[in-house]
């Protein structure tokens, strides 16, 4: 979901022959047959058929590149889909989707009927289980594999997670739950270590000290290679006796950890080298005892832009097409750039984000002020609780995490902050619709999940002059504060036609009450619906004037309408009304314009469905 545009990029063509193995590709089945060197070919023919897809449809790009030779050395190895794969996240899935016969509709990833931009059951069998929020692969494999030992049968189950995401507390659970659970299971640990923004703490350090395996194998084969080449036997056999001392120094405790749990531990291996990993693999599934297979690959590999900035280029926009370039900032660069200038004045003020600095606009937050800046890793929970602990003692902590990964914190933001009435403000970036990414990604529940919590205020800034006002609001307050806002640019000022609340005329007659920026969904056709647009920004505690209204309404939100803002009206207005959002589905993927005309959202539609109410009065 990145929001940076980027430059034409050259990309050399793949060679006739390299196409010819990819497009006899099927199945992983069809993987089984290749020679090593067909196998090289079509690792790199499947990165050019990556780069060239995402370049038209954007995607998560260097995640999947760093997965290519991992998903054809688990097709050489395993039996899918008997066998079980679970993509952690699901980031890096598309060379998985390449393999498993989707290759011919890559085009569509991410398009509106199209393929999903990350695993999903519905589309293909390959796809054991939905991918789209980290941290769960391995829970939910260990639910399949101890599923298969009640029945009895003899599936592998794979769960392939990122080093980011094994630092979160579900996958840690599960680590724990293990040996006690499943007969056999294997975890795959994909080590590039970055998840979006580069890796933090200690279970991140611990497995980049298990990675001197791959340097110390590295040197080991340049150091063969040179012992042949100069025909120095005598300083191979002294290199070798030498690895006796220097081994041990290098990889000291490397599998303690994952042993004590009662794992096998093996590895570290190059993610790379198609040999190592199939090898490995086989041995893994030879296993009669879980498994962790520990690999090292490179984010990016093979496209040189994303090798050298893998945070740039992990979620990325179309670049091979023209982009618009908005004068306007986006949200998340208004909420940065105003918790920055706050902070310099309010030394209590701290920032925390969830291995999202940059999506989130906190990036110059932790250049400026890297002292009083968190970044806890993919664990969101977590960053809700830390704040707590922070306000607890008299910090003033911003909280910044997408409404879709926040939806993990809300246990947190009952028990630890609305509980106790702490000054937390949780920002909710990406809520509403954000298109692409779809169902998984959707910010549409927020409002429902927390208007019930007592103690807790929400707000949805209109323009960008009110996401200031309201981040200077909170950090005034003695309790919990909510601000949610879209992906996009965030506009300098209502549009025409739109009322404050305080101008709404007076009567008795139906009046629209447009949350946050759902004003500009309709607000160009006034006229049309021939009711007063009143712009809305407070969720809760509902405004007096709203409690009082007394008259017909219609409510318009970018988030579910159950439970959501219109709820929250209608149970204080007792007045004929319309309740006017997102219906109670998952809503698919697709540009937002799409995504709006599918579920009768967009102007159009919008119109209709209020002329037609106000015939019913």
């Amino acid at each position: 979901m990145d929001e940076k545009t980027f430059p034409t990029v050259e990309m050399s063509l793949p060679s006739e022959s390299s196409m010819a193995v990819l497009n006899r590709i099927q199945s992983p089945a069809d993987v089984k047959a290749l020679t090593p060197a067909e196998c090289q070919a079509l690792a790199a023919a499947m990165r050019q058929r990556i780069v060239s897809v995402v370049s038209q449809t954007g995607g998560h790009l260097a995640p999947s590149l760093g997965t290519v030779e991992l998903s054809i050395a688990l097709g050489q190895v395993f039996d899918f889909p008997k066998d079980k794969l679970i993509w952690d996240v699901g980031h890096q899935s598309y060379a998985w989707k390449i393999l498993t016969g989707r290759n011919a509709q890559m085009e569509t990833l991410r398009c509106f009927g199209g393929l999903r931009g990350f695993p999903s059951p519905e589309e293909s069998p390959y796809d054991a289980f939905v991918g789209g929020h980290a941290g769960v692969a391995l829970s939910a494999a260990l639910g399949m594999a101890a599923a298969r030992d009640l029945a009895g049968s003899d599936e592998h189950v794979i769960a392939v997670v990122g080093d980011a995401s094994l630092t979160n507390g579900i996958s840690l659970e599960a680590l724990n739950a293990i040996r006690h659970t499943a007969k056999r299971l294997i975890l795959v640990i994909n080590d590039n270590g970055m998840s979006i923004s580069k890796n933090v703490g200690a279970f991140s350090r611990m497995l980049a000290r298990r990675l001197s395996g791959v340097r110390y194998n590295r040197i080991r084969a340049a150091a063969k290679v040179a012992g042949h080449k100069l025909r120095l036997g005598w300083l191979w056999h002294g290199l070798h006796r030498l690895k006796a001392v220097i081994k041990p120094l290098l990889l000291r405790h490397r599998s303690a950890i994952f042993e004590d749990l009662g794992l096998r531990y093996m590895g570290p291996i190059d993610g790379h080298d198609l040999d190592a990993l199939t090898n490995a693999l086989s041995a893994a599934a030879e296993a009669t005892s879980p498994v962790v297979l520990h690999i090292a690959t490179i984010k990016g590999k093979g496209f040189a832009p994303a090798e050298h900035s893998p945070s740039k280029w992990h979620g990325v926009s179309p670049w091979a097409t023209q982009q618009k370039v908005s004068p306007l900032p986006t949200w998340s660069t208004v909420m940065g750039e105003t918790v920055l200038q706050l902070a310099k004045e309010n030394p209590t003020l701290c920032a925390i984000t969830a291995a999202m600095r940059d999506g989130t606009g906190l990036s110059s937050f932790f250049n400026a002020l890297p002292e009083r800046a968190y970044d806890v890793g993919i664990c969101e929970g977590h960053a809700v609780a830390f704040a707590a602990g922070l306000a607890a003692k008299g910090m003033h902590p911003v909280v910044a995490l997408y409404s879709s990964f926040a939806q993990r914190s809300i246990d947190n933001m009952m028990h630890e902050v609305c509980l106790q009435s702490l000054p937390v403000t949780l920002c909710l970036d990406r809520a509403g619709i954000v298109g692409a990414d779809g169902p998984t990604h959707h910010g549409l529940y927020d409002i429902a999940m927390l208007r019930a919590l007592p103690n807790l205020e929400i707000y949805a800034p209109c323009t960008q002059a009110d996401m200031k006002h309201w981040l200077a609001y909170a950090q005034q307050r003695k309790g919990p504060t909510v601000l949610r806002y879209p992906r996009g640019e965030a506009p300098a000022e209502l549009p025409a036609g739109v009322l404050q609340p305080e101008a709404c005329p007076e009567g008795e007659g139906p009046v629209v009450l447009a949350l946050g920026t759902a004003v500009h969904w309709i607000a160009q056709h006034v006229e049309a619906i021939g009711l007063p647009i009143l712009a809305v920004q407070t969720i809760k505690p509902l405004p007096a004037w709203i409690e009082q209204l007394n008259r017909p309404f219609v409510t318009i939100e970018d988030a579910a309408v159950h439970g959501g803002f219109g709820s929250a009206v209608a149970e204080v207005v007792h007045a004929p009304h319309l309740l006017l959002g997102w219906p109670d589905t998952f809503v698919t993927q697709g540009n937002d314009e799409q995504l709006r005309k599918a579920y009768q959202l967009d102007a159009e539609a919008l119109v209709q469905r209020i002329k037609a109410w106000k015939e019913t009065l």
